[in-house]
């Protein structure tokens, strides 16, 4: 594994590193059961780039992506993941990605749509998370729809299960809309995705120098087996790790 002298420097604190972890994407990571630790790809990155760096991870939990990038400014990590989006640079720096996901939507049983792009019409109400990379995706690409939006998507999915009014449908992760709804015969998946996100490994902006040095992190972790792997142990053998990035 490649030595990360200048990550280590900088980005360890008396022997740790402060992670943030979003629970809001259950692709990506996850509680165990009964109680358990933190797992999932994101996580085991983390400990991978701790082990690479000579220190220790400490995890902060966040309900939903828009979360840890609010906190960036606050000093409260040093280390997260989140979906790339361009609005989302002025606060964080990326590495390339590690994963690609899915973001789809999901409506109630006697919903009249079938696919994702019957919701963008005049009159359709859509419940997302805020500040997701779906919501971001959608506000600048949507014509017509409205964005009916909650705190996280936990809170999005709630407030649909609990027959919110103004929702005709609502958005999520894949993933994270199958772990909340799953095969319940009152709601229905749409066809069709959203948007294709790549997820990467971020850095509040202050620390944008050390991207490249977070990249290639990233793509050893690729290029090794690391990410399939990691992928497969939790279950998501359907995602896609994200092409190797060249030049």
């Amino acid at each position: 594994m490649t030595t990360y002298g200048r990550m280590r420097d900088e980005l360890v604190e008396d022997g740790r590193l402060r992670v943030a972890i979003n629970l809001g994407n259950a692709a990506l990571a996850a509680r165990g059961a009964e109680g358990g630790g933190l797992e999932g790809i994101t996580v085991a990155l983390a400990r991978r780039l701790a082990a690479a760096l000579g220190c220790e991870p400490d995890f902060t939990v966040y309900e939903g992506a828009g979360k840890v990038v609010d906190a960036a400014g606050e000093d409260a990590w040093r280390i997260a993941f989140c979906a790339i989006d361009p609005e989302r640079r002025e606060h964080v720096a990326y590495s390339s990605p590690y994963v690609l996901i899915e973001a789809g939507a999901l409506v109630r049983a006697g919903s009249p749509l079938r696919h994702v792009d019957e919701l963008d019409r005049p009159g359709m109400r859509l419940l997302v998370a805020r500040n997701s990379a779906y919501d971001l995706y959608l506000t600048s690409h949507a014509k017509a729809m409205d964005l009916v939006r909650e705190a996280d998507p936990g809170a999005s999915f709630r407030a649909f299960k609990a027959g919110d009014p103004q929702a005709d449908a609502v958005a999520g992760v894949v993933q994270s809309l199958r772990k909340a709804f799953g095969d319940d015969g009152a709601y229905r998946y749409l066809s069709g995705t959203i948007t294709a996100i790549g997820q990467a490994m971020a850095l509040p902006k202050r620390f944008e120098h050390l991207a490249p040095d977070l990249t290639r992190f990233v793509e050893e972790a690729k290029a090794d087996g690391f990410v399939r792997r990691e992928l497969d142990r939790a279950g998501k053998t359907s995602l896609t790790v994200a092409p190797a990035e060249t030049g």
